[in-house]
């Protein structure tokens, strides 16, 4: 058993001494790449969404050097039909790029150190074997010698771009050695397994390892439900917790894929469930993933696009020339891609638009908007709390003047003329709403759904604000509907003061209206 070379399954065995959702599954997926055009494939997802955990199990099952059988005996992959195939069959080699850091230099001599110490490793389990000054000539003699082919396992492959972009030429060279050419990699791998941040970095216009098949947090195919926790597993570990699944999807909830549904934030969800408190558990792991460095950036519509998405908006992006590292930005389309695959911003694969996917993340895109240096960030932040302030204490003219400023300054994005941009206005134009309430649309309530509801937080004085909205009819018309439907009969046992709230928009005049009431609790 070595560093690099078969390191055994200690890792996923620690990992089983703690509650443990059962993603086995996903080695079936693998096993099915053994040995086929694409033994290559490359999984990417945010931190804290379990890649660490998923490479231990995948070492722990192919590791010929151990006996794994008693950790997946009653695991889904057990039942798959290729479960006693490939059970501890092949040299495993894994390397966990972060922990690489301190050795090399800040990843400097990266190549030279990892092709010393696998050939040391090599040597040391088959001493006839015949060293080349080239790694990959050295592990076809090892398979040659062995029969048996590689498992070869990356964790976190792009920390060195991550985190020392000078080493970048390097350092894909280096993989290039070992994964360019088909004919070697066949000789060499079964099949091979990274997983990191960012997908595979792109080199002109093709992948700098061309063979790798993707699964990003863009399109994570037949992955998705491998990404993080499924609605019904957070719902098993609510229950299993005593834990408040509805308060859990509103925190943690959001990312979604095809046929996979709603996916959650595994480290986040398994933190609230043990520390029994719903907060944001969003920590930094590097400088280099700040979230306010990239949302301070000066392309062209970048300000207006986070404001329209802390307000709860969606927006659509080009994924597409994303050049797959933190420093080669285009444009705003570059850096919502980014923040897709550092999972600060969920995507749909169908619309082509993101949005900020849950409580946590609009917590930390709050934070960050008030932290920048930005002028315009920071006038909209200024405006929307004064925006609040005045409706709380019912200054009509007050809020109509400023959502009419904001209809106005959004013409071109929000349609003007459109009735469904009014809900879009709103929105972002109390889109600092986060510091005090929790955002509801089409709260079923009395006899209908309210327009936009604000609930405050509990640790807040703000009265409730239940919202109707009109077009080309009238404010006191949005407030008699409020009331003779009974809207704010969903609300009284949140406690506290309730404000009613009727804005109109008029189309001919294109002027808004607004009329704000206290309910009366009958």
């Amino acid at each position: 058993m070595g560093i690099y070379l078969n390191p055994g399954n200690s890792g996923f065995a620690g990992i089983l001494n703690d509650l443990y959702i059962d993603k086995t599954g996903l080695i079936a997926l693998i096993n099915n790449s053994v040995e086929t055009p694409g033994r290559l494939t490359c999984i990417s997802r945010p931190r804290r969404f379990g890649k660490s955990f998923a490479a231990q199990m995948l070492c722990a099952y192919y590791d010929r050097t151990c006996d794994s059988s008693d950790l997946f005996r009653d695991k889904i992959i057990s039942r798959d039909q290729s479960y006693q195939q490939h059970l501890n069959q092949y040299n495993v080699i894994y390397v966990d790029m972060t922990y690489v850091k301190t050795f090399t230099d800040s990843y400097k001599t990266l190549a030279s150190y990892l092709s010393g110490k696998i050939t040391e490793e090599l040597m040391a389990s088959c001493p006839e074997l015949a060293v080349s000054n080239e790694l990959p000539a050295t592990m076809i003699r090892a398979v040659e010698l062995t029969g048996t082919k590689f498992i070869m396992i990356i964790d976190e492959w792009d920390a060195p771009i991550r985190e020392n972009p000078s080493v970048q030429q390097e350092y894909l060279e280096f993989l290039r050695t070992l994964f360019k050419s088909s004919q070697t990699t066949a000789k060499i791998f079964a099949a091979a397994y990274m997983t990191g941040i960012l997908p595979v970095k792109k080199d002109g216009r093709q992948s700098a390892i061309s063979d790798f098949r993707e699964y990003t947090m863009v399109t994570p195919r037949k992955f998705g439900e491998y990404v993080g926790f499924t609605e019904e597993e957070v719902r098993w570990l609510c229950e299993r917790g005593n834990t408040d699944f509805l308060a859990m999807k509103q925190w943690y909830d959001g990312y979604s894929f095809r046929d996979v549904g709603s996916v959650y934030n595994p480290n986040s969800v398994m933190q609230a469930v043990d520390n029994g408190t719903f907060d944001s558990y969003w920590t930094e792991t590097s400088a280099a993933e700040s979230l306010m460095g990239y949302i301070s950036m000066g392309y062209a519509g970048l300000t207006r696009v986070i404001a329209e998405l802390i307000g709860g908006m969606e927006v659509r992006v080009n994924t597409n020339g994303f050049a797959n590292d933190l420093v080669t930005f285009k444009g705003r389309d570059d850096v919502l891609t980014l923040l897709v695959h550092l999972g600060y911003l969920a995507y749909d694969e169908c619309a082509k638009t993101v949005r900020i996917p849950n409580e946590e993340i609009r917590l930390e895109f709050s934070k960050s908007v008030r932290e920048t240096d930005h002028a315009e960030t920071i006038r909209r932040v200024v405006e929307s709390d004064r925006l609040i302030r005045d409706t709380i204490h019912l200054r009509e003219e007050a809020v109509s003047e400023q959502i009419q400023k904001i209809h106005s300054e959004e013409t071109t994005p929000l349609h003007y003329n459109k009735e469904d941009s009014l809900r879009s206005v709103i929105k972002l134009a109390y889109y600092t709403y986060k510091d005090y309430y929790l955002q509801w649309e089409e709260l079923p309530a009395g006899e209908g759904c309210a327009d936009i509801v604000y609930l405050p937080r509990r640790d807040s004085d703000f009265p409730v604000l239940v919202i109707e909205l009109k077009w080309n009819q009238t404010a006191e018309g949005a407030i008699g509907q409020i009331k003779k439907k009974h809207y704010p009969k969903a609300v009284e046992a949140y406690g506290g003061e309730i404000l009613l709230v009727g804005i109109n928009y008029d189309k001919g005049s294109r002027t808004h209206t607004c009329r704000i009431e206290r309910y009366r609790i009958e």
